[in-house]
Protein backbone atom coordinates (compact mmCIF):
# COMPACT_ATOMS: atom_id res chain seq x y z
CA UNK A 1 0.00 0.00 0.00
CA UNK A 2 1.32 3.42 -0.92
CA UNK A 3 1.20 5.64 2.19
CA UNK A 4 -0.24 9.13 2.15
CA UNK A 5 2.74 11.46 2.49
CA UNK A 6 0.72 14.02 4.44
CA UNK A 7 1.37 13.04 8.02
CA UNK A 8 -0.70 15.70 9.75
CA UNK A 9 -4.04 16.84 8.42
CA UNK A 10 -5.62 18.83 11.24
CA UNK A 11 -4.62 21.18 14.03
CA UNK A 12 -6.21 19.66 17.13
CA UNK A 13 -4.69 22.19 19.54
CA UNK A 14 -7.17 23.14 22.26
CA UNK A 15 -7.41 26.77 23.40
CA UNK A 16 -7.21 27.48 27.13
CA UNK A 17 -8.00 30.56 29.19
CA UNK A 18 -4.72 30.31 31.07
CA UNK A 19 -2.69 28.10 33.32
CA UNK A 20 -4.67 25.78 35.58
CA UNK A 21 -3.29 26.34 39.10
CA UNK A 22 -6.14 25.39 41.45
CA UNK A 23 -6.25 21.91 42.93
CA UNK A 24 -9.41 20.12 41.86
CA UNK A 25 -11.92 19.30 44.60
CA UNK A 26 -12.34 15.89 42.96
CA UNK A 27 -10.18 13.39 44.78
CA UNK A 28 -8.52 10.96 42.40
CA UNK A 29 -5.23 9.15 42.04
CA UNK A 30 -2.02 10.35 40.43
CA UNK A 31 -0.63 6.83 40.22
CA UNK A 32 -1.33 3.98 37.83
CA UNK A 33 -2.23 0.47 38.94
CA UNK A 34 -3.28 1.45 42.46
CA UNK A 35 -6.92 0.45 42.06
CA UNK A 36 -8.16 4.06 42.15
CA UNK A 37 -9.64 6.24 39.43
CA UNK A 38 -7.01 8.48 37.87
CA UNK A 39 -6.86 12.11 36.82
CA UNK A 40 -6.27 12.68 33.11
CA UNK A 41 -2.91 14.32 32.45
CA UNK A 42 -2.69 17.27 30.06
CA UNK A 43 -0.24 15.45 27.80
CA UNK A 44 -2.38 12.34 27.34
CA UNK A 45 -3.36 12.00 23.69
CA UNK A 46 -4.68 9.37 21.29
CA UNK A 47 -4.30 8.92 17.54
CA UNK A 48 -7.15 10.44 15.55
CA UNK A 49 -6.82 7.95 12.71
CA UNK A 50 -6.29 4.27 13.46
CA UNK A 51 -5.44 3.48 9.84
CA UNK A 52 -1.96 2.12 9.23
CA UNK A 53 0.16 0.93 6.32
CA UNK A 54 3.03 -1.50 5.92
CA UNK A 55 6.15 0.27 4.66
CA UNK A 56 8.80 -1.10 2.31
CA UNK A 57 10.63 -2.64 5.29
CA UNK A 58 7.53 -4.54 6.35
CA UNK A 59 7.00 -2.30 9.37
CA UNK A 60 3.58 -1.02 10.36
CA UNK A 61 3.23 2.76 10.56
CA UNK A 62 0.21 4.97 11.24
CA UNK A 63 -1.15 6.55 8.08
CA UNK A 64 -1.47 9.90 9.87
CA UNK A 65 0.18 11.22 12.99
CA UNK A 66 -2.62 13.52 14.17
CA UNK A 67 -3.33 13.13 17.87
CA UNK A 68 -6.19 14.47 19.96
CA UNK A 69 -6.36 15.51 23.60
CA UNK A 70 -8.04 13.02 25.94
CA UNK A 71 -11.01 14.37 27.91
CA UNK A 72 -11.57 13.89 31.63
CA UNK A 73 -10.99 15.46 35.07
CA UNK A 74 -7.68 17.24 35.60
CA UNK A 75 -5.73 17.40 38.86
CA UNK A 76 -5.54 21.17 38.55
CA UNK A 77 -8.35 23.37 37.29
CA UNK A 78 -8.56 26.96 36.07
CA UNK A 79 -11.74 28.17 37.76
CA UNK A 80 -12.26 28.47 41.49
CA UNK A 81 -15.62 26.65 41.97
CA UNK A 82 -17.23 29.17 44.38
CA UNK A 83 -16.63 31.89 41.78
CA UNK A 84 -18.17 30.00 38.88
CA UNK A 85 -21.44 30.98 37.24
CA UNK A 86 -22.14 28.35 34.59
CA UNK A 87 -24.84 28.50 31.93
CA UNK A 88 -26.33 25.82 29.69
CA UNK A 89 -28.06 26.42 26.36
CA UNK A 90 -29.75 24.01 23.94
CA UNK A 91 -30.18 25.11 20.34
CA UNK A 92 -31.65 23.90 17.05
CA UNK A 93 -34.14 21.08 16.62
CA UNK A 94 -34.84 18.82 19.56
CA UNK A 95 -33.16 15.44 19.79
CA UNK A 96 -33.33 12.43 22.13
CA UNK A 97 -30.91 12.89 25.01
CA UNK A 98 -30.93 16.67 25.46
CA UNK A 99 -32.37 16.41 28.97
CA UNK A 100 -29.86 13.70 29.81
CA UNK A 101 -26.97 16.00 28.91
CA UNK A 102 -28.47 18.90 30.90
CA UNK A 103 -28.89 16.63 33.92
CA UNK A 104 -25.33 15.31 33.68
CA UNK A 105 -23.88 18.82 33.38
CA UNK A 106 -25.80 20.12 36.39
CA UNK A 107 -24.98 17.14 38.58
CA UNK A 108 -21.27 17.23 37.70
CA UNK A 109 -20.99 20.96 38.42
CA UNK A 110 -22.93 20.62 41.67
CA UNK A 111 -21.69 17.36 43.17
CA UNK A 112 -18.16 17.07 41.77
CA UNK A 113 -17.03 20.69 41.82
CA UNK A 114 -19.36 22.34 44.32
CA UNK A 115 -20.57 24.94 41.80
CA UNK A 116 -23.81 26.47 43.07
CA UNK A 117 -24.66 29.01 40.36
CA UNK A 118 -25.93 27.15 37.30
CA UNK A 119 -28.30 28.91 34.90
CA UNK A 120 -30.44 27.48 32.15
CA UNK A 121 -30.84 29.72 29.11
CA UNK A 122 -34.32 29.44 27.63
CA UNK A 123 -34.91 28.81 23.92
CA UNK A 124 -31.40 28.68 22.57
CA UNK A 125 -29.22 31.67 21.83
CA UNK A 126 -32.35 33.82 21.63
CA UNK A 127 -32.49 33.63 25.43
CA UNK A 128 -29.19 35.56 25.56
CA UNK A 129 -30.24 38.38 23.24
CA UNK A 130 -30.56 41.90 24.58
CA UNK A 131 -34.36 42.13 24.71
CA UNK A 132 -35.13 38.45 25.24
CA UNK A 133 -38.53 37.91 26.92
CA UNK A 134 -37.46 34.47 28.15
CA UNK A 135 -36.36 34.38 31.81
CA UNK A 136 -33.18 32.55 32.77
CA UNK A 137 -33.87 29.70 35.21
CA UNK A 138 -31.76 28.51 38.10
CA UNK A 139 -30.75 24.84 37.91
CA UNK A 140 -29.87 22.40 40.65
CA UNK A 141 -29.98 18.60 41.10
CA UNK A 142 -33.58 18.69 42.39
CA UNK A 143 -34.83 20.49 39.28
CA UNK A 144 -33.12 18.04 36.93
CA UNK A 145 -33.83 14.98 39.08
CA UNK A 146 -35.99 13.02 36.62
CA UNK A 147 -35.78 14.99 33.38
CA UNK A 148 -33.98 12.11 31.67
CA UNK A 149 -37.37 10.38 31.54
CA UNK A 150 -38.71 13.04 29.19
CA UNK A 151 -38.04 13.84 25.55
CA UNK A 152 -37.13 17.29 24.31
CA UNK A 153 -35.37 19.82 26.54
CA UNK A 154 -36.57 21.51 29.72
CA UNK A 155 -34.77 24.65 28.53
CA UNK A 156 -36.62 24.83 25.24
CA UNK A 157 -34.81 25.26 21.97
CA UNK A 158 -34.88 27.50 18.93
CA UNK A 159 -32.98 28.29 15.77
CA UNK A 160 -31.20 31.53 15.02
CA UNK A 161 -29.74 34.25 17.22
CA UNK A 162 -26.22 32.83 17.25
CA UNK A 163 -25.08 35.36 14.67
CA UNK A 164 -25.77 38.25 17.09
CA UNK A 165 -22.49 37.61 18.84
CA UNK A 166 -22.03 41.04 20.39
CA UNK A 167 -25.38 40.92 22.19
CA UNK A 168 -24.73 37.41 23.45
CA UNK A 169 -21.32 38.29 24.91
CA UNK A 170 -22.82 41.46 26.41
CA UNK A 171 -25.33 39.23 28.21
CA UNK A 172 -22.63 36.84 29.42
CA UNK A 173 -20.75 39.82 30.88
CA UNK A 174 -23.86 41.34 32.43
CA UNK A 175 -24.83 38.04 34.06
CA UNK A 176 -21.24 37.34 35.21
CA UNK A 177 -21.32 34.00 33.41
CA UNK A 178 -17.83 32.53 33.06
CA UNK A 179 -18.69 29.10 31.63
CA UNK A 180 -21.11 28.52 28.73
CA UNK A 181 -22.03 24.94 27.80
CA UNK A 182 -23.63 24.89 24.35
CA UNK A 183 -25.55 21.82 23.21
CA UNK A 184 -26.33 21.83 19.51
CA UNK A 185 -25.39 21.00 15.96
CA UNK A 186 -23.38 22.60 13.20
CA UNK A 187 -25.01 26.04 13.38
CA UNK A 188 -24.92 26.11 17.18
CA UNK A 189 -21.25 25.20 17.24
CA UNK A 190 -20.37 27.81 14.61
CA UNK A 191 -22.11 30.32 16.84
CA UNK A 192 -20.16 29.02 19.84
CA UNK A 193 -16.88 29.49 17.97
CA UNK A 194 -17.81 33.07 17.04
CA UNK A 195 -18.85 33.78 20.63
CA UNK A 196 -15.46 32.48 21.76
CA UNK A 197 -13.72 34.76 19.26
CA UNK A 198 -15.59 37.80 20.56
CA UNK A 199 -14.75 36.79 24.13
CA UNK A 200 -11.05 36.67 23.19
CA UNK A 201 -11.29 40.02 21.42
CA UNK A 202 -12.65 41.57 24.61
CA UNK A 203 -10.02 39.88 26.77
CA UNK A 204 -12.61 38.08 28.90
CA UNK A 205 -12.11 34.84 30.82
CA UNK A 206 -15.20 32.90 29.73
CA UNK A 207 -14.97 29.25 28.69
CA UNK A 208 -17.17 28.03 25.83
CA UNK A 209 -17.50 24.26 25.57
CA UNK A 210 -19.78 22.43 23.16
CA UNK A 211 -21.63 19.14 23.33
CA UNK A 212 -22.32 18.12 19.71
CA UNK A 213 -25.94 17.31 18.92
CA UNK A 214 -27.32 16.20 15.58
CA UNK A 215 -29.90 13.50 15.08
CA UNK A 216 -28.57 13.07 11.51
CA UNK A 217 -25.14 11.98 12.85
CA UNK A 218 -23.56 14.29 10.28
CA UNK A 219 -20.97 16.11 12.40
CA UNK A 220 -17.41 15.22 11.48
CA UNK A 221 -14.77 14.18 14.02
CA UNK A 222 -17.46 12.51 16.12
CA UNK A 223 -17.84 8.76 16.15
CA UNK A 224 -21.57 9.00 16.77
CA UNK A 225 -23.89 11.81 17.80
CA UNK A 226 -26.09 11.37 20.85
CA UNK A 227 -29.72 10.67 19.98
CA UNK A 228 -28.81 8.85 16.78
CA UNK A 229 -29.11 5.39 18.32
CA UNK A 230 -32.54 6.32 19.71
CA UNK A 231 -33.60 7.71 16.33
CA UNK A 232 -32.85 4.40 14.63
CA UNK A 233 -34.66 2.54 17.42
CA UNK A 234 -37.72 4.74 16.86
CA UNK A 235 -37.59 4.44 13.07
CA UNK A 236 -37.72 0.63 13.13
CA UNK A 237 -41.43 0.38 14.14
CA UNK A 238 -42.35 2.64 11.20
CA UNK A 239 -40.60 0.26 8.82
CA UNK A 240 -42.28 -2.72 10.47
CA UNK A 241 -45.63 -1.01 9.96
CA UNK A 242 -44.84 -0.22 6.33
CA UNK A 243 -43.82 -3.82 5.68
CA UNK A 244 -46.96 -5.19 7.34
CA UNK A 245 -49.17 -2.86 5.30
CA UNK A 246 -47.35 -3.69 2.07
CA UNK A 247 -47.66 -7.46 2.50
CA UNK A 248 -51.36 -7.16 3.33
CA UNK A 249 -52.18 -5.28 0.10
CA UNK A 250 -52.33 -6.18 -3.57
CA UNK A 251 -48.95 -5.02 -4.88
CA UNK A 252 -48.49 -3.21 -1.61
CA UNK A 253 -45.88 -0.46 -1.25
CA UNK A 254 -44.79 0.92 2.10
CA UNK A 255 -43.03 4.28 1.87
CA UNK A 256 -41.29 5.68 4.97
CA UNK A 257 -39.49 9.03 5.21
CA UNK A 258 -36.95 9.69 7.97
CA UNK A 259 -34.72 12.64 8.82
CA UNK A 260 -31.38 13.15 7.09
CA UNK A 261 -30.90 16.45 5.30
CA UNK A 262 -27.45 15.96 3.81
CA UNK A 263 -26.45 12.64 5.33
CA UNK A 264 -28.41 9.41 5.20
CA UNK A 265 -27.15 7.69 8.33
CA UNK A 266 -30.58 7.18 9.93
CA UNK A 267 -31.99 5.65 6.75
CA UNK A 268 -28.91 3.48 6.15
CA UNK A 269 -28.77 2.19 9.73
CA UNK A 270 -32.52 1.56 9.88
CA UNK A 271 -32.32 -0.39 6.63
CA UNK A 272 -29.66 -2.58 8.21
CA UNK A 273 -31.66 -2.99 11.41
CA UNK A 274 -34.69 -4.10 9.40
CA UNK A 275 -33.95 -6.37 6.47
CA UNK A 276 -37.47 -5.69 5.14
CA UNK A 277 -36.31 -2.53 3.31
CA UNK A 278 -36.01 -3.03 -0.45
CA UNK A 279 -34.98 0.48 -1.48
CA UNK A 280 -32.97 2.85 0.74
CA UNK A 281 -32.69 6.32 -0.79
CA UNK A 282 -30.14 8.74 0.69
CA UNK A 283 -28.73 12.16 -0.33
CA UNK A 284 -25.27 10.71 -1.00
CA UNK A 285 -26.51 8.32 -3.69
CA UNK A 286 -28.39 10.28 -6.40
CA UNK A 287 -30.97 8.43 -8.45
CA UNK A 288 -33.07 8.97 -11.56
CA UNK A 289 -36.82 8.61 -11.37
CA UNK A 290 -37.56 7.65 -14.99
CA UNK A 291 -35.70 5.50 -17.50
CA UNK A 292 -34.69 1.87 -17.80
CA UNK A 293 -32.33 2.10 -14.82
CA UNK A 294 -34.39 4.62 -12.88
CA UNK A 295 -36.00 4.05 -9.51
CA UNK A 296 -39.55 3.56 -10.83
CA UNK A 297 -38.47 0.88 -13.30
CA UNK A 298 -36.68 -1.04 -10.54
CA UNK A 299 -39.68 -0.64 -8.24
CA UNK A 300 -41.95 -2.08 -10.97
CA UNK A 301 -39.66 -5.10 -11.36
CA UNK A 302 -39.72 -5.65 -7.62
CA UNK A 303 -43.54 -5.45 -7.47
CA UNK A 304 -44.02 -7.84 -10.38
CA UNK A 305 -41.53 -10.30 -8.91
CA UNK A 306 -42.48 -10.19 -5.22
CA UNK A 307 -45.86 -8.47 -4.95
CA UNK A 308 -44.78 -5.91 -2.37
CA UNK A 309 -41.98 -3.41 -1.61
CA UNK A 310 -40.74 -1.22 1.24
CA UNK A 311 -39.02 2.09 0.47
CA UNK A 312 -37.06 4.07 3.07
CA UNK A 313 -36.09 7.59 2.04
CA UNK A 314 -34.06 10.27 3.83
CA UNK A 315 -35.55 13.76 3.68
CA UNK A 316 -32.60 15.14 1.72
CA UNK A 317 -32.63 12.44 -0.97
CA UNK A 318 -33.71 13.28 -4.51
CA UNK A 319 -33.84 17.03 -3.96
CA UNK A 320 -32.61 17.49 -7.54
CA UNK A 321 -35.91 15.97 -8.70
CA UNK A 322 -38.23 18.36 -6.87
CA UNK A 323 -39.01 22.05 -7.22
CA UNK A 324 -36.85 24.05 -4.72
CA UNK A 325 -38.80 25.94 -2.07
CA UNK A 326 -36.45 28.93 -2.22
CA UNK A 327 -36.86 29.28 1.55
CA UNK A 328 -34.53 29.05 4.54
CA UNK A 329 -35.16 28.41 8.22
CA UNK A 330 -33.86 30.65 11.03
CA UNK A 331 -30.56 28.72 11.06
CA UNK A 332 -29.97 29.43 7.38
CA UNK A 333 -30.76 25.86 6.29
CA UNK A 334 -32.56 25.49 2.97
CA UNK A 335 -36.13 24.30 3.45
CA UNK A 336 -36.37 21.10 1.46
CA UNK A 337 -39.36 20.08 -0.61
CA UNK A 338 -41.07 16.99 0.81
CA UNK A 339 -39.45 14.09 -1.05
CA UNK A 340 -41.85 11.67 0.64
CA UNK A 341 -45.01 13.25 -0.75
CA UNK A 342 -43.27 13.76 -4.10
CA UNK A 343 -42.37 10.07 -4.38
CA UNK A 344 -45.84 8.99 -3.24
CA UNK A 345 -47.45 11.02 -6.02
CA UNK A 346 -44.95 9.92 -8.67
CA UNK A 347 -45.25 6.22 -7.74
CA UNK A 348 -49.06 6.32 -7.87
CA UNK A 349 -48.97 8.21 -11.17
CA UNK A 350 -46.46 5.76 -12.68
CA UNK A 351 -48.34 2.59 -11.78
CA UNK A 352 -51.63 4.09 -12.94
CA UNK A 353 -50.07 4.66 -16.37
CA UNK A 354 -48.70 1.11 -16.29
CA UNK A 355 -52.21 -0.13 -15.43
CA UNK A 356 -50.88 -2.00 -12.39
CA UNK A 357 -52.98 -1.92 -9.25
CA UNK A 358 -51.04 -0.95 -6.11
CA UNK A 359 -51.81 -0.15 -2.50
CA UNK A 360 -49.41 2.53 -1.25
CA UNK A 361 -49.12 3.58 2.38
CA UNK A 362 -46.97 6.60 3.30
CA UNK A 363 -45.54 6.97 6.82
CA UNK A 364 -43.61 10.03 8.08
CA UNK A 365 -42.46 9.45 11.69
CA UNK A 366 -39.91 12.31 11.69
CA UNK A 367 -41.08 14.29 14.72
CA UNK A 368 -42.03 11.17 16.66
CA UNK A 369 -38.44 9.98 16.22
CA UNK A 370 -36.74 13.13 17.44
CA UNK A 371 -39.12 13.81 20.34
CA UNK A 372 -38.55 10.42 22.00
CA UNK A 373 -36.67 10.08 25.26
CA UNK A 374 -33.16 8.63 25.00
CA UNK A 375 -32.78 4.87 24.99
CA UNK A 376 -30.30 3.29 27.46
CA UNK A 377 -27.35 3.46 25.06
CA UNK A 378 -27.88 7.16 24.39
CA UNK A 379 -28.61 7.84 28.05
CA UNK A 380 -25.22 6.41 29.05
CA UNK A 381 -23.51 8.34 26.26
CA UNK A 382 -25.19 11.64 27.21
CA UNK A 383 -24.24 11.25 30.87
CA UNK A 384 -20.60 10.86 29.95
CA UNK A 385 -20.61 13.68 27.38
CA UNK A 386 -22.13 16.09 29.90
CA UNK A 387 -19.63 15.26 32.63
CA UNK A 388 -16.67 15.57 30.26
CA UNK A 389 -17.94 18.99 29.12
CA UNK A 390 -17.86 20.18 32.75
CA UNK A 391 -14.36 18.79 33.34
CA UNK A 392 -13.11 20.56 30.20
CA UNK A 393 -14.68 23.88 31.15
CA UNK A 394 -13.42 23.79 34.74
CA UNK A 395 -9.90 23.14 33.42
CA UNK A 396 -10.16 26.34 31.35
CA UNK A 397 -10.60 24.70 27.95
CA UNK A 398 -12.51 26.87 25.52
CA UNK A 399 -13.87 26.80 21.97
CA UNK A 400 -13.73 23.03 22.24
CA UNK A 401 -16.29 20.28 22.05
CA UNK A 402 -16.48 16.82 23.58
CA UNK A 403 -16.21 14.00 21.10
CA UNK A 404 -15.98 10.23 21.04
CA UNK A 405 -13.23 9.02 18.69
CA UNK A 406 -12.06 5.42 18.54
CA UNK A 407 -14.08 4.80 21.72
CA UNK A 408 -12.15 7.49 23.62
CA UNK A 409 -13.66 10.74 24.91
CA UNK A 410 -11.56 13.61 23.58
CA UNK A 411 -11.46 17.38 23.09
CA UNK A 412 -11.84 18.69 19.53
CA UNK A 413 -11.49 22.37 18.55
CA UNK A 414 -14.89 23.61 17.42
CA UNK A 415 -13.32 25.27 14.37
CA UNK A 416 -12.04 21.90 13.15
CA UNK A 417 -15.31 20.11 13.93
CA UNK A 418 -17.41 22.46 11.78
CA UNK A 419 -14.90 22.60 8.92
CA UNK A 420 -16.47 19.65 7.08
CA UNK A 421 -19.63 17.57 7.24
CA UNK A 422 -19.82 13.81 7.64
CA UNK A 423 -21.55 11.83 4.91
CA UNK A 424 -22.30 8.20 4.21
CA UNK A 425 -19.37 7.00 2.11
CA UNK A 426 -21.03 5.28 -0.84
CA UNK A 427 -17.79 3.40 -1.45
CA UNK A 428 -17.46 2.37 2.19
CA UNK A 429 -18.57 -0.64 4.20
CA UNK A 430 -21.79 0.85 5.65
CA UNK A 431 -23.36 1.56 2.26
CA UNK A 432 -22.00 -1.71 0.85
CA UNK A 433 -23.78 -3.58 3.63
CA UNK A 434 -27.00 -1.65 2.97
CA UNK A 435 -26.87 -2.64 -0.70
CA UNK A 436 -26.33 -6.25 0.25
CA UNK A 437 -29.25 -6.12 2.69
CA UNK A 438 -31.75 -4.39 0.40
CA UNK A 439 -30.47 -5.99 -2.82
CA UNK A 440 -31.21 -2.71 -4.58
CA UNK A 441 -29.06 -1.75 -7.60
CA UNK A 442 -25.67 -0.20 -6.87
CA UNK A 443 -26.79 2.73 -9.01
CA UNK A 444 -30.18 3.89 -10.22
CA UNK A 445 -28.77 6.44 -12.66
CA UNK A 446 -29.30 6.03 -16.39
Amino acid sequence: MEPNKTKNRYDFTISTLGEAKILSPIEMSRENNDGLADYVSEDKRVLYSIEAFVNDSGEEEPLYHDTVEVAGPREKIYFNPPHVHAAIVTCGGICPGLNNVIRAVVRCFWYRYGVRRISGIKFGYQGLLENSPHPIISLNPDIVDDIQEKGGTILGSSRGGGERVGEIVDSLERLNINILITIGGDGTLRGAWDIGEEIKRRGLKIAVVGVPKTIDNDLSFIQSSFGFDTAVTQAVPAVIGAHTEAKASINGIGLVKVMGRESGFIAASTALAMSDVNFCLIPESPFDLEGENGFLAHLKRRILARGHAVILVAEGAGQNLVVPTGEEDASGNVRFSDIGIFLKDKIEEFFKKEKIEIGLKYIDPSYIIRSAKANPNDSIYCSRLGAHAVHAAMAGKTQALISLINNKFVHIPIKVAVSERKHVNVEGSLWRDVLENTRQPVSMKN
